[in-house]
């Protein structure tokens, strides 16, 4: 019997997540299909339903839903519990468990690059599902202070206690008279560039000192991503977490090692 796996979201037309797994099944010759499945905002709950009718084998989470699908889930793995948002969910048994793979999918590819977290200021742009991911991600590896930087103010504040939460030194801040020179890390966890628009901060004080890690992968090269490219930062695109979730999620459902370079191929492909 085929099983079937499934990305929610809205937008999701855009998702790469299909392609990757689909390449993986093959890979591999697992008897498995993964469809994207549009769930507007406000609609997760009957959604989320009509998963459990048809007995859907897993699914992976993501905007605008990641905090929300907690509610309507069986159990939650730790870092679930931590972060307080799901992107992945194993149908064990009837039981719908979540995990949180955004966490170490994100900082995989800092730590293959061997740059170091511990002790160094991080600028987080957001305040979703991801962000609290990726708070949670430079708290467990020891980073000095998070400044969290968005339009909500309501939003941002309680990101930063979050960080507090977790024994980070935290502020936050708008988007506006931000000074990006102060940090080591630069991490664009908005929505902002999915559509090619400007960069949402100002890329001026950006140079060779400066990590910049923007988690959009579609477009690849985001306004952020040109301009820190051309002022010399180092920069980490968008497809690398993908990538990093996508085999953590592969694992957690089939309990194998993901065809990591399978995956990667038909992810690159699909720019």
């Amino acid at each position: 019997m085929v099983k079937t796996y499934a990305v929610i979201g809205d937008p999701i037309e855009h998702s790469l997540s299909p392609s990757i797994h689909n390449a993986a099944f093959k890979e591999l010759n697992l008897d498995c299909t993964y469809i994207a499945y549009r769930i507007p905002k406000g609609q997760l709950k009957e959604g989320v339903e009509s998963l459990r009718d048809i007995k859907i084998s897993g699914f992976n989470v993501t905007i605008p839903h990641k905090i929300e699908i907690i509610e309507y889930l069986d159990e939650l793995s730790s870092e679930c519990k931590v972060i307080g948002a799901a992107n992945t969910i194993s149908n064990e048994d009837g039981k719908f468990v979540g995990y949180n793979t955004d966490m170490d999918g994100f900082l995989e590819p800092i730590k293959k690059r061997n740059i170091g977290i511990s002790g160094q200021t991080a600028l987080v742009l957001g305040s979703g599902g991801a962000a609290r991911a990726i708070v949670a991600g430079f708290a467990k590896e020891g980073a000095k202070k998070i400044t969290i930087a968005g339009r909500t103010l309501s939003k941002v504040q309680e990101m930063s206690k979050f960080a507090s939460s977790l024994g980070v030194d935290s502020e936050h801040t708008t988007l506006n008279n931000l000074d990006v020179s102060k940090f080591k890390f630069i991490i664009n966890a908005t929505s902002v560039g999915l559509k090619n628009e400007p960069s949402p901060i100002s890329t001026n004080a950006i140079n060779s000192e400066h990590v910049v890690y923007d988690i959009i992968y579609m477009p690849m090269n985001t306004d952020l991503i040109q301009q820190s490219r051309k002022n010399a930062a180092t920069v980490i695109y968008g497809y690398e977490m993908l990538l990093g979730q996508a085999v953590l999620a592969f694992q957690i459902w089939h309990k194998i090692k993901a065809p990591y370079e399978a995956m990667k191929k038909v992810l690159l492909g699909g720019f």
